[in-house]
């Protein structure tokens, strides 16, 4: 009974272990390490680790799939994969879902709040790029149909909101991940949010 029992679980671990595997982290420059330093550090939920998976899509490898739901990106790559990544998303009432396309791409980017975040927080001011800007190490610019949605998948200054809808609607990613995310699409990209 043991032996089957034994069996069984080394079974499941074989299954398992084809179905995820770990991503080194990207390298990094020297701005981007001594800035992500300066940012809080949080215990990622293993469930937003970032893996590669299996994931069979018909959409072409390079697009970017969000499962709002799930709080989970995905990069398609080919042969049925997927690189996998733990999200904030939009809580419920600025969540956005639809198609993009990435038109522009940047490194440590400012951040100007729109008129609506202002309305809400007057408090909140533009910032300069760098490790307390909310927009985090990279930001993707989502357009639709030309025009820009204003939404963008970025970094964060706050990873322990991983997992959670708590933005306004951005798609917001750990520091490491956004940057790994960076180095793998290319403007033009597709994204579909759902």
């Amino acid at each position: 009974m043991r032996v089957l029992r034994l069996f069984a679980i080394c079974a499941v671990s074989l299954g398992l272990a084809g179905c995820y595997q770990s991503v080194p982290d990207p390298e990094v420059t020297a701005r981007d390490a001594r800035w992500m330093a300066l940012t809080p550090n949080h215990q990622l939920d293993p469930r937003f680790e970032r893996y590669i998976v299996d994931y069979h899509t018909t959409e072409a490898p390079g697009t970017i799939i969000v499962e709002t739901g799930q709080r989970l990106l995905y990069f398609v790559m080919e042969d049925g994969k997927a690189v996998r990544y733990g999200v904030a998303v939009g809580d419920e009432a600025y969540g956005w879902t639809g198609a993009a396309t990435i038109a522009r791409r940047a490194e440590w980017p400012s951040w100007n709040p729109t008129a609506d975040m202002r309305q809400r927080w007057p408090h909140v001011y533009s910032m300069d790029g760098g490790p307390n800007n909310p927009m985090g190490a990279r930001a993707l610019y989502l357009y639709e149909n030309g025009r820009d949605t204003l939404y963008r998948i970025h970094g964060t200054n706050e990873p322990e909101k991983i997992g959670l809808a708590v933005s306004s609607g951005c798609i917001r990613m750990r520091n490491i991940d956004v940057i790994d995310l960076y180095q793998r699409v290319a403007v033009g990209a597709k994204v579909i949010v759902r």
